[in-house]
């Protein structure tokens, strides 16, 4: 055993070490004693942590280090400092530090390109959008006046509104209001003159509201597209300065990374521009939209990855939304007898397109909300996946599943990806669409997470908010940003924060086949984090809303935070 001032005097002069001029000295001394151990140079340090890995144990370390963009070791604060040097060593003074956020379902194109349009989010009532569209129309460049956000559900009226208002006020001029699950809009009569929508047409897998043998405005799922394509597309320029600013907003919530569902390829194009000159660093697992043009195309050349985009997948849509009534249910609304609902497609495309890409590289991700279209889709792929695979298809939402179908989840390896303050949002009227017995295994995630042991979890930004511990509240308490209801909604169904960490990090890499690049800090993974003020794993939930980022690395650097 060591006298112990030999003892005493190794680790005083290990602390010497980190003044690079004492280096020899140091060395010089401690090969006397036996301890010398040269250390290896990386890039940075940061030390004096609490590091939640997010590994396969969970395991919380105390220092990092970081070369090239990537983890080269983490560890205690002694093992980290006696084995490393670098020129930028940081010492976190007891700050929480997590893997960076990846947004497993959202819409990070079309959230940066809603920029441009007008905001109607959060209104409280049809007058409110009205006064909200005149103001925007005082400035708007644009012919059309293109809005986003409204939800009836918000109103005391909760009914869909109608076009007079906006006719009166605009009748030269094209207005189309999309509603905040983007699965209904409201459009005044010019909008409906220019795409040529009369009472006489017809759309399959979508409505044209009529009431009294009078369009009502009112457009939705696929009755959308047909006054949606004649509005003209912003400026690239202009577009790539959206993803830009959305990049920042990403930054300050400690996102590091999305999933993008169903963009198009001329979208990849500007984002994969965007990357190669370095100005867009948000990684991007991109989804292609259902188009047989991609299909044929894609299917052909295989997935594309750089370092920043992955183009793996392709994203269909089954149903609808709940808010809209569009979700494709076994029984009737409760609240509107005689209607289910319906499948924006039929069962043989979605049989056609999974058969396909289930001999390709892809993955297919299907976006499913009521109990009728969460069965169609399971079905499917259960027909096409024959059983336990690796092939991660997903089924986006999963928000409403019969009792009986949760274990087809299980039986072939099918992955719900969900966002859990989508239950925050809707639990508010859930009910009354579905009754006191669907609403039982609506939004039930520790059940679906039961089935395959994994579940990634994302925002579906703008449709909900983009604030991603608006999502860990949600998932662990089952409580909205008010605080509402005591006791959380259906609380049995809440995740641990153990299990929303993960969903929001290792899960949500792998959901992309990405989980040995990114998701969690190990040896050789990106060195993609965030450090907090809060402790999220410990602290009162009362304090997870009040979270902030102090700080958002990506590879190495810090992009957000003094």
């Amino acid at each position: 055993m060591k006298p112990a001032f030999i003892v005493f005097l190794e680790k005083y002069f290990y602390m010497l070490c980190n003044n690079r001029l004492l280096n020899i000295f140091c060395c010089l001394f401690l090969l006397s004693t036996g301890a010398c151990k040269f250390r290896q140079k990386v890039g940075s340090i940061v030390h004096h942590a609490k590091i939640y890995t997010a590994d396969k144990n969970f395991s919380i370390q105390q220092a990092m280090a970081i070369q090239d963009g990537k983890i080269v070791a983490t560890g205690s604060n002694d093992e980290i400092l006696k084995t490393y040097e670098a020129d930028e060593i940081t010492d976190m003074a007891g700050k929480a530090i997590y893997p960076g956020f990846i947004d497993a379902h959202c819409h990070f194109t079309g959230y940066a390109t809603d920029m441009w349009k007008c905001d109607v989010t959060g209104t409280t009532s049809f007058e409110e959008v009205i006064e909200k569209l005149k103001d925007y129309a005082a400035t708007a460049e644009t012919t059309w006046l293109f809005g986003r956000g409204w939800d009836q559900n918000d109103w005391a009226v909760k009914e869909f509104p109608t076009k007079e208002k906006i006719d009166s006020l605009f009748p030269d001029r094209p207005v189309f209001i999309k509603r905040v699950d983007g699965h209904a809009a409201l459009v005044n009569q010019k909008a409906l003159d220019i795409a040529g929508i009369t009472i006489a047409t017809k759309v399959d897998g979508g409505t044209i509201e009529i009431k009294n043998g009078v369009l009502t405005g009112i457009l939705v799922d696929n009755a959308m597209d047909i006054a949606e394509n004649k509005i003209p597309l912003i400026d690239d320029k202009l577009t790539v300065k959206y993803f830009l600013q959305a990049q920042d907003t990403c930054f300050s919530y400690g996102l590091t990374g999305v999933h993008d569902c169903g963009i198009s390829e001329h979208t990849i194009g500007l984002v994969d521009a965007a990357q190669q000159t370095d100005s867009l660093k948000m990684k991007i697992f991109a989804l292609l939209s259902d188009s047989a043009q991609y299909y044929d195309s894609w299917l052909k050349k295989g997935p594309y990855k750089t370092h920043g985009l992955h183009v793996g997948g392709f994203k269909m849509y089954a149903d609808g939304a709940l808010g809209s009534r569009g979700a494709c249910l076994l029984e009737d609304y409760t609240d509107k007898p005689g209607w289910k609902g319906f499948l924006l497609n039929t069962p043989e495309h979605y049989k056609a397109i999974a058969t396909k890409l289930a001999q390709s590289k892809f993955q297919l991700c299907t976006h499913a909300i009521g109990d009728s279209g969460n069965r169609q889709i399971l079905k499917i792929y259960t027909d096409v996946l024959k059983g336990k695979n690796d092939l991660r298809w997903r089924i986006e939402h999963a928000q409403v599943v019969n009792e009986k179908d949760f274990d087809m989840f299980g039986a072939a390896s099918i992955i719900p990806s969900v966002q859990p303050t989508h239950a925050t949002s809707d639990m508010y009227w859930a009910g009354d669409r579905l009754g006191p017995v669907r609403i039982k295994t609506a939004y039930a995630y520790k059940q679906l997470l039961n089935q395959n042991g994994w579940m990634p979890l994302g925002t579906d930004f703008p449709v909900e908010d983009i604030n991603p511990f608006k999502t860990f509240l949600a998932a662990v308490a089952r409580l909205d940003a008010k605080g509402y209801p005591d006791g959380g909604f259906q609380p049995e169904n809440a995740l641990t924060r153990q299990e929303a960490l993960l969903g929001m990090t290792l899960w949500a890499a792998k959901a992309a086949f990405e989980e040995n690049e990114k998701g969690s800090l190990e040896k050789g993974k990106a060195a993609d984090f965030i450090v907090l003020d809060t402790d999220l794993m410990n602290c009162p939930v009362s304090a997870i809303l009040k979270t902030t980022v102090l700080a958002t690395f990506v590879d190495g650097k810090k992009l957000f935070g003094k």
